[in-house]
């Protein structure tokens, strides 16, 4: 039940929904260690994907990040998949807006900033709640289920069922995927 609700969620959303729901309070001693635990792990484990690095480089559009994690996570996992250089400084929190995914705040936010029309935007997106915002938010959206997030065919078929604009599984054709006309979007 967790994975699927909560994959895509910031932590303060998960744990207002785990408290209101669920009567699960964590305290911020918890969070803390939580937190330590998870990014020792990331030191440990995390390597990049296959394709993301020659992706990033051979991209001609601005690009970013806006992600439900804080900052200071999205940096860690950047820099231990060697891919911090290709983001900074446009790396983008939920933590910067009212509301996170599925609310599209975080993506109008980011939008807002880099001077760029809604409709002219692509999200590229792993959760069925960013695909969500991003479609919420007026923007074009590709979903990405090539994580190990993605395994099984309830996350597929819930990303489906929000209809985004493609479904792809290897990084190395984003390239060519963004070189393709997009429809119009009109935001709703």
């Amino acid at each position: 039940m967790a994975y699927p609700r909560f994959l895509g969620r910031s932590l303060a959303a998960i744990s207002v929904i785990l408290s209101e729901e669920f009567g699960v309070d964590f305290t911020t001693a918890a969070l803390e260690r939580m937190r330590l635990s998870l990014f020792e792990a990331f030191r440990l484990n995390l390597k990049c994907m296959p394709g993301v690095a020659a992706c990033l480089e051979s991209l001609e559009i601005p690009f970013c990040v806006a992600s439900s994690s804080q900052l200071e996570r999205i940096r860690l996992v950047l820099r231990i998949t060697g891919l911090l250089h290709h983001f900074e400084p446009f790396i983008y929190s939920a933590t910067m807006v009212a509301a996170g995914k599925p609310a599209p705040d975080l993506f109008l936010h980011v939008a807002q900033v880099m001077h760029t029309a809604p409709e002219h935007c692509l999200v590229i997106e792993v959760s069925p709640a960013g695909v969500d915002a991003a479609l919420r938010a007026g923007m074009h959206v590709f979903a990405f289920l090539g994580g190990s997030h993605a395994a099984g065919p309830a996350h597929l078929s819930a990303v489906e069922a929000l209809a985004p604009e493609q479904i792809f599984s290897d990084m190395r054709l984003l390239p060519q995927l963004v070189k393709q006309p997009c429809p119009p979007r009109k935001v709703f």
